[in-house]
């Protein structure tokens, strides 16, 4: 009622986005307004390339514009090591560290009752014919640390360990940098679990 129609539909539109509410909207569409043509039509362009273009890989499920991944189809990364994680955003956070040069397995989400999330919801049934032709040495759990993720990681585990494949769960614990005494119990606690000899 306050903004003429096509503005009022952009903040509709804006709110629906993960994180934004009707501030954050208000603020983007003004933005947007402000910008030029150029730049707001790049990026509706930008939004219509990635509906598009992007797929998920039929051998790991991480999202791609080609199938495979660039991932599955580089010959250079260790092929006896699947690490499992949730969501493609995870898949990046893990390349970045330039540490792991394995092989993926996304899950799509996490078993989560409470939403109505059980394990046929997500990409699990799909990971276990990897594991199938013995190639595959270890499977590392990279879920999330919350109950959800914990969930997930100890179905994964009832599922693989039968198949003799070794399994393994990312350590969790302190950040570098933070103070012991802001740290919460239950970081603090597995931050002990996961302690290594020096």
């Amino acid at each position: 009622m306050y903004y003429a129609a096509p503005v009022a539909r952009l903040i509709g539109e804006l709110t629906k986005l993960p994180g934004i509410g009707p501030k954050t909207a208000q603020r983007l569409a003004f933005h947007i307004i402000r910008t030029s043509r150029e730049d707001a039509q790049n990026l509706s362009e930008a939004i219509a390339e990635v509906k598009d273009k992007i797929i998920y890989c039929s051998t790991c499920f991480n999202i791609t514009d080609q199938d495979p991944c660039r991932l599955c189809s580089d010959q250079s990364r260790d092929r006896s090591i699947i690490c499992v994680v949730e969501e493609p955003k995870d898949v990046v956070a893990l390349e970045r560290t330039r540490d792991f040069k394995g092989m993926y397995h996304v899950l799509q989400g996490a078993i989560s009752p409470m939403e109505g999330i059980g394990p046929d919801d997500i990409r699990l049934k799909e990971l276990l014919p990897r594991l199938q032709d013995g190639s595959v040495k270890e499977v590392i759990l990279a879920t999330d640390p919350n109950v959800e993720g914990e969930a997930t990681a100890m179905y994964v585990a009832r599922l693989v360990k039968p198949l003799g494949v070794k399994v393994t769960r990312i350590a969790h614990g302190l950040p570098v940098g933070g103070d012991l005494e802001y740290v919460d119990e239950v970081t603090l606690s597995r931050a002990l679990e996961g302690r290594r000899e020096m």
